[in-house]
């Protein structure tokens, strides 16, 4: 294997390319783990800015951005008539758990209930990508489509079942791909088999429907709607313009929802800048410093070359040379050397449905022309420390 090493790469500098291949490594496995943390926080960005989410006032089992009390048909209806809304879509979204905290919805495993003959509200998710199975139909019942990670944690694939409370079992029929965002984690249920959830959860709602009390229907039972705007509307406007019209309801603004979103990440915005400059020093480190002592090694052929009447110029370019192929072989290596790992521990930790890395093409082509600029640069300075010195003196330092 070394032997095979040897013979591909530049000679004389295996052991030169692989110090620089860690170093690289090193960069763009700490820049894969900023490029996720920044996919998730622009992932739930991008979620909270392509709708209106609506909920009723005070508190219910509701959960997520629709948490709060009963949404009645009524004001779903009224919703829909203001001026600028497309569309509106009635949910019923639940945790899984009901003990967990209803704070990071962007990570919280949800029972979403939705009617799949209207359409999808979120302009930035026409239609949810299915990677296997199908997205739910009209008239299905007793069946679930489930987000990525929320599959990958429990094994389940399509036409395995799963329980998501009070007993009821879910046929799998379709498996999301990857949105690095909210519906990764959530359980998409027909409209109606979540208001049974919720009655099965709920003593109190259970209680009313078993009086007879008051002139509630099963059509009243939503945690909220999410509502879609018409082109040209502002988003923000039309929040505003519900909350002004529709009295009883709890209206979410997406571009201030936006804005506490960042700000309760505001820790992992500077973690991700901590990781960029931690991997920038670490890795130009260990470049600058593999390739300046790997050309200093050479100190005594430089002073015999000069001796024999090379010129600078030629000492330069056969130096420069030499480097940009130990980096970019460096470089390409250790490109490889990071996305093996990562790949390994990927698959490791995606069976608990997590992701810790996202090698971007971004991310990779960086690290390839941070890795032949800065051995470029560190070829150069040694080779000016060189060419200051007599080839008697070079001879003598590098015998």
């Amino acid at each position: 294997m070394v032997g095979a090493l040897r013979r591909l790469l530049p000679k004389n500098y295996l052991f030169t390319i692989l110090g620089i291949a860690v170093g690289v490594a090193g960069l763009v496995a700490l820049g894969a783990m900023a490029e996720r943390i920044t996919a998730f926080i622009d992932g739930g960005d991008r979620f909270v800015l392509g709708q209106i989410s609506v909920a009723g006032e005070g508190m219910g089992m509701g959960t997520g951005f629709t948490a709060g009390g009963l949404l009645r048909e009524e004001k779903i209806e009224q919703i829909a008539r203001v001026p600028g809304v497309a569309a509106v879509q009635a949910q019923v979204m639940l945790p899984l758990n009901p003990t967990t905290s209803q704070f990071l919805t962007l990570t919280q495993e949800l029972i979403l209930g939705i009617d799949p003959t209207a359409p999808m509200p979120n302009r930035q998710l026409r239609e949810m990508p299915v990677k296997r199975g199908r997205f739910l139909r009209a008239g299905d019942r007793g069946v679930a489509v489930l987000g990525s990670d929320f599959a990958a944690s429990r094994h389940l694939t399509v036409g395995q079942t799963i329980e998501l409370g009070a007993g009821r079992r879910f046929e799998v029929v379709g498996v999301l791909d990857k949105t690095l965002t909210a519906p990764d984690r959530f359980a998409i249920v027909p409209l109606e088999d979540a208001r049974d959830l919720w009655l099965r959860r709920d003593p109190l709602l259970v209680q009313v429907f078993a009086g007879g009390r008051g002139s509630m229907s099963r059509r009243d039972l939503n945690t909220g709607a999410a509502v879609a705007w018409a082109d040209g509307v502002d988003g923000d406007d039309l929040a505003r313009r519900i909350q002004a019209t529709v009295p009883g309801v709890n209206v979410t603004i997406p571009g201030e929802l936006s804005r506490v979103l960042r700000q309760s990440t505001a820790f992992f915005s500077a973690l991700l800048f901590g990781i960029g400059v931690l991997g920038l020093v670490i890795g130009g480190a260990s470049l600058s410093n593999t390739v300046t002592a790997a050309v200093f090694e050479r100190i005594r052929d430089f002073g015999i070359k000069r001796a024999l009447g090379a010129t600078d110029l030629q000492l330069l370019r056969e130096i420069l040379t030499e480097a940009l192929a130990v980096s970019v072989s460096g470089g390409v290596i250790g490109v490889v050397l990071a996305l093996v790992i990562g790949f390994l521990v990927d698959a490791r930790v995606l069976r608990e449905g997590q992701q810790l890395f996202l090698f971007s093409p971004r991310l990779l082509l960086f690290a390839l022309v941070f890795s032949t600029i800065l051995g470029a640069l560190a070829a150069a300075y040694a080779t000016l420390r060189i060419v200051r010195l007599s080839p008697a003196e070079a001879i003598r330092r590098g015998a």
